[in-house]
Formats: C-alpha cells, sequence, structure tokens
C-alpha cells in the first residue's frame, strides 16, 4: 500500500497575505490518493474559497490553529512562519513554503532550534527552471509594474507622471535589473503601458527573450556603468535579481538613488532574497512604501498577496505535484525535492545557505 500522510494548510499569519497554498480540487486529488487533509477554518476566505468548498472537496476543517499543527505531519502554506506559526511547528513536521532565508538568519536559526525538516517551494529545480517560484514571479513582476504607475501619480507623492505618456508628452522610462521570469514580466507590463523599458541581465538569452517581448524593449548587458547611466534618467526601477537560495547583491547603490530625479518610483521584487537596491527595506501591504533619497521605496515582501485569489489559483498547481510526492514519502528520492531541502532535522543543509 501506498504510504498516506497527515497534510495540514493553515491560515496565513504574515499581514495582509490572503493567499492560501491549496484550492479545494487540489484538496480533493490528495484526499483520492489516500492522504487526510486539514485546513484550518478560513483559510481560504480572501482567496475566495469557503470552508464549505474545502469540506466537499474532502478536507477536515480545524477550528484553530494550534489543532490544525498538532493534526498535521506535512504542513503546506504559502509564506515563511512567523512568531506565531513559530510557536506551533515541531521538530516531526515536514515544512512546505516559501522560505528565503537567505536574508533572515533570525528565522533560520528558529527552524534549526525546532528540529523540523523544510523543504523551500523556491529551491526546487528542475534543471535550470524554478517550478514553484515562477507562478509567482510572473505576478510579482505585473504587480510591480501597476504599483509604480500608482506612485507615479502626484496624487501619490511621485513625478506626476503618466507612464505611458499621451500624445504630445512623452512616455516615461522604466528600468527592470534582472531579465528572469519577474524581469521580463515587468518588461512586459511596462512596455504594454508605452513606455520606454532597459531591461538589464548578464545573460544574452535572458537579453535576447526580453527584447522579444515588444518593440520597446532593449536589453543590455549589466555593465554597472550602463547601469548607473541608466537608473538616474529611470522614472520607475523594479528589481528583479535572483540567485536561487542565495541574498540578493545590491546591484542599485544609494549614490545611484541619489541621482533619479526626486518623486520617481523603485518597487524591489527581489527584497524577499535581501533586495538588490542599497536603499531597500522590507515592507508590507499595511504601509507599502517610504521616501528615502526622495525616491519613493516599495519593498513588500509577499507582493503577490495582493491578488489572492490569481496566485493562490497558480501557486496551487504548480506545488501539487510535490505535495503528492512529498505526501507519499519521497522527498529523499526525488532530487528536485530532496536538492531543494533548506534545513534537514534542524541542521541547515542547503550549500546557497551554508555559503
Amino acid at each position: 500500500m501506498a504510504a498516506t500522510m497527515i497534510i495540514g494548510v493553515p491560515r496565513e499569519t504574515k499581514p495582509m497575505e490572503g493567499r492560501i497554498a491549496l484550492v479545494p480540487h487540489a484538496v480533493a486529488e490528495l484526499v483520492q490518493c489516500g492522504h487526510q487533509v486539514w485546513v484550518q477554518c478560513g483559510a481560504g476566505a480572501a482567496s475566495g474559497f469557503s470552508d464549505d468548498q474545502y469540506q466537499a472537496a474532502g478536507a477536515r476543517l480545524a477550528a484553530d490553529a494550534p489543532e490544525l499543527y498538532a493534526k498535521a505531519e506535512l504542513v503546506v502554506k504559502v509564506k515563511e512562519p512567523i512568531a506565531g506559526d513559530l510557536a506551533l511547528l515541531q521538530a516531526r513536521h515536514l515544512l512546505f513554503c516559501y522560505l528565503h532565508l537567505a536574508p533572515n538568519p533570525t528565522l533560520t536559526r528558529s527552524l534549526c532550534d525546532i528540529g523540523l525538516t523544510a523543504v523551500a517551494f523556491e529551491t526546487v529545480q528542475e534543471g535550470t527552471q524554478l517550478p514553484l517560484l515562477a507562478p509567482m514571479s510572473e505576478i510579482a513582476g505585473r504587480v510591480a509594474v501597476q504599483a509604480g504607475i500608482h506612485y507615479l501619480h502626484g496624487s501619490m507623492g511621485g513625478k506626476g507622471l503618466l507612464l505611458g505618456g499621451v500624445p504630445g508628452a512623452q512616455p516615461g522610462k522604466v528600468v527592470v535589473i534582472g531579465a528572469g521570469v519577474a524581469g521580463q514580466n515587468s518588461a512586459r507590463m511596462a512596455a504594454a503601458s508605452g513606455a520606454q523599458v532597459v531591461a538589464f541581465d548578464r545573460s544574452a538569452q535572458a537579453l535576447r527573450q526580453v527584447e522579444n517581448i515588444a518593440a520597446n524593449i532593449t536589453g543590455v548587458y549589466a555593465y554597472q556603468g550602463a547601469i548607473e547611466e541608466a537608473v538616474a534618467e529611470a522614472d520607475l526601477v523594479v528589481g528583479a535579481v535572483l540567485i536561487p537560495g542565495a541574498r540578493a547583491p545590491h546591484v542599485v547603490t544609494r549614490d545611484m538613488v541619489r541621482a533619479m530625479a526626486d518623486g520617481g518610483v523603485i518597487v524591489d521584487i527581489s527584497i524577499d532574497q535581501g533586495g538588490c537596491v542599497e536603499t531597500i527595506r522590507p515592507t508590507d501591504y499595511r504601509d507599502p512604501v517610504y521616501r528615502e533619497e526622495g525616491v519613493i521605496h516599495m519593498a513588500v515582501t509577499n507582493m503577490p498577496g495582493a491578488v489572492p485569489r490569481t496566485a493562490t489559483e497558480a501557486l496551487s498547481g504548480a506545488i501539487l505535484p510535490y505535495v503528492k510526492r512529498l505526501a507519499s514519502g519521497q522527498l529523499r528520492d526525488y532530487s528536485s525535492l530532496s536538492d531543494g531541502i533548506n534545513v534537514s532535522d534542524g541542521k541547515i543543509v542547503l550549500p546557497a545557505l551554508l555559503e
């Protein structure tokens, strides 16, 4: 008989985070495989999924987080655990979620002290691809530009610029640092608005891909001098640098930010890995922006959380095959999962973290 597991899906506790890891249809598939799935009451409400829908899919409802964590063997959630979650996690738990441990040594130590094993969505790899990070990168890339357009409005403290321009008024200039999945989606959104877009990367293939999106996107090799020149003229800068599992390097320096015109906007998607802008610090949707060197900064650490319905549907479909493998005991047998382990029995094992 195939191995079965008790899977727990808690309500997210990060401020203004409405995503849930699994939609009811995904729960139904896990139940059909023989697994027991517990969902915390109200966990799917902000994404548009009711408790009744989860019960109809075969889930059992936990009244609160303590009951959910007490029942679960495999905990599947969206964002990294915070204080309330950490108090409920135990060494027996297998944790599967976004972790982004590189810039967060405090959380790393907490997970090690608990003694559990944790696999991070963002470090699961299939060849060179990051299949569980990609859907949220797509969303974050698009949300970043939507936010940038909003904060460029004079009413929001921005320079009062319509990013796409109109006949008789020049379009704005957008600089995207990093032309991976997030950066390409930012470039696509910015180009669709009518802005002039420059995307930087060190991969010739990525630059070709981003240039093929639209005629008003230029791909440029990421020389530091070229980035410096482009940022000085930018109305909106999007940071989208990613080194899987590792802390993002500071590509945009404070001097570069200081050279931007007052009321410009920076949105740093890479804040989950520490941020690629020297002046950036984490924010959340309760107070998403701050001004430094005259420039509006946005660095919300759960950017896709602004669109929980869309993000939940995209995430659930991506993670379900891996949840099935974990629930059937394949953590050590499937290299994409075993290589994605960040902490094992309370010890750091991910090479990027050890470095």
